[in-house]
């Protein structure tokens, strides 16, 4: 079912179309235009155009992405090679305060005073100067853009191939790079997908890794309390090379899937593709489940099924049983060399799908099932439900029911009874990561409300979207002052971050 249809109205003009149509009617003009390079920052109130901000929604959206996409003329080979900038919306007593800030790296700092780029992407973007430029120049620029935790009395910007940018929470001011504590070495990696533990363990904890790949590939387990102080850690050398973005937590084990991939760094080193660019599946290779004990005990080693995943949304036990929901694809999804990112061809890209593995750990049997068809990314869960068995999940999803295609809707799904409910910003909206916010005084798992930011196509802007979390009905649209490109992931954090309101 859809809950759309008391808002419809024209798209020219509407500030988010909530047109749901099972058509693919949207314009490849309207996408691309979101890939624009952001040259401002500012802060003001926003306007809120449509609805009203609920007055328990008391806190902040933060959301990281890459936002300088272009320097001295030459624009990224790939969206994520591009610089991080934090957006932060607060919101206090029915209205809304708006910063955005870029993570002021090293590397940023250096390009920005140079104005041109003087370090090569991981995902393909070279220096200017051709292959001799570019040949055996290995460094690594931290671009910071790939998510944002508030934690620990610092905002952490994270890029899984470095340390984490830590900001000032309130002003987006950038602090420096963090060792957590003094935990991480210079550079050393630290997940861009780090878990919350809700209590499993009495407290909630901040849960991350940070991987080494090579044909042994080493994964450090790290655990934080919520001042930042490192309660539990430990280290394991697996045999296989591991690509690794995300992990699923339950309270006795961290869950990790080590996809069939191979890496020839040799095209890398001589200059002519990125390091991302030099992965690519291993033809008929499955993959495997690499189980790590949140305590003593040694790592077990699972053979899972074919496909590819870059990102989980659940994982609880059941006795000796695990059941782990993930997104999964038919191959790794890269666009080549040679391709524009800002003319995708979706049709030729395999579509992620929801699907849930069970884990026998007794008997090293995994089985896999398709729960959803719908082309779909960032599913979340209820913050109290990470680890425990979940009913509702949220996820942006495509337009069209089957095959891939950009995300244009969200979708709220009960697993218990296979309804869902559905808000589109279909045809000239394209949504992105829904956070999910709990009602302060509501602990059912479908209480509170899902934020999502949207492209909007008709203005060549960005709006935020507020929806109730139940049955995903519209409860207001904030107009931004900004055009904030296709990005990554956010979070939501209790902290008040609005100024005295005028």
């Amino acid at each position: 079912m859809t809950a759309t249809a008391a808002h419809q109205q024209a798209a020219a003009s509407a500030p988010v179309s909530t047109l749901a149509n099972p058509a693919d009617n949207y314009s490849q003009t309207d996408w691309n235009s979101a890939y624009g390079n952001v040259t401002t920052e500012t802060e003001g109130w926003v306007e809120t155009v449509e609805g009203t901000i609920p007055p328990d929604l008391q806190g902040t959206l933060y959301r990281n992405g890459p936002g300088r996409l272009e320097r001295g003329g030459q624009w990224v080979q790939h969206p994520f090679d591009g610089d991080g900038m934090i957006l932060a919306v607060g919101f206090r007593q029915g209205q809304a305060y708006l910063r955005n800030r870029f993570v002021r790296t090293a590397g940023w700092l250096e390009e920005e005073a140079a104005g041109r780029w003087r370090y090569r992407g991981v995902f393909g973007t070279q220096k200017p100067g051709g292959i001799l430029a570019n040949a055996l120049d290995l460094r690594l620029k931290n671009i910071a853009n790939t998510s944002v935790v508030d934690w620990g009395g610092n905002l952490l910007a994270l890029w899984e191939a470095a340390s984490p940018t830590a900001l000032d929470p309130v002003t987006l001011a950038t602090r420096g790079l963090s060792a957590m504590g003094g935990v991480l070495a210079p550079q050393e990696p630290f997940s861009a997908h780090p878990r919350l533990d809700p209590g499993h363990h009495g407290r909630s904890r901040l849960v991350n890794f940070g991987v080494k790949a090579g044909p042994r590939s080493t994964v450090r387990l790290m655990e934080f309390d919520p001042q930042g102080q490192l309660v539990y850690q430990r280290q394991d050398r697996l045999q296989g090379f591991a690509f690794l973005h995300d992990f699923a937590l339950t309270p006795n084990w961290a869950v990790f899937l080590r996809n069939a991939l191979e890496f020839n760094p040799l095209p890398y080193v001589l200059g002519r593709r990125g390091a991302a660019q030099c992965l690519r599946s291993r033809p008929g290779g499955r993959g495997e489940f690499w189980l790590i004990p949140r305590g003593a005990g040694a790592p077990v080693v699972l053979p899972a099924t074919e496909g590819f995943v870059f990102h989980h949304v659940n994982a609880w036990e059941e006795g000796a049983t695990l059941v782990v929901d993930s997104i999964h694809y038919a191959d790794f999804p890269m666009v080549e060399p040679e391709e524009d990112f800002r003319h995708v061809v979706f049709e030729k890209l395999p579509p992620g799908q929801l699907e849930r593995c069970t884990v026998d750990l007794i008997h090293g049997h995994v089985e896999r099932r398709r729960l959803s068809e719908r082309c779909c990314e960032f599913a979340t869960v209820h913050p109290r439900r990470q680890g425990r068995r979940h009913r509702c999940v949220w996820m942006a999803v495509a337009q069209r029911q089957t095959g891939n295609g950009p995300l244009q809707a969200i979708e709220k799904l009960d697993m218990e009874t296979g309804r869902r409910w559905t808000w589109s910003a279909a045809p000239r909206g394209f949504v992105s990561e829904p956070v999910l916010v709990p009602h302060p005084r509501n602990a059912a798992e479908d209480a509170g409300w899902i934020l999502s930011l949207v492209w909007n196509g008709g203005r060549r802007a960005s709006d935020v979207v507020i929806l109730r979390a139940a049955d995903l009905q519209l409860q207001a649209v904030l107009r931004l002052p900004l055009a904030v490109p296709h990005g990554l992931h956010g979070s939501w954090s209790r902290r008040d971050t609005t100024p005295p309101a005028p």
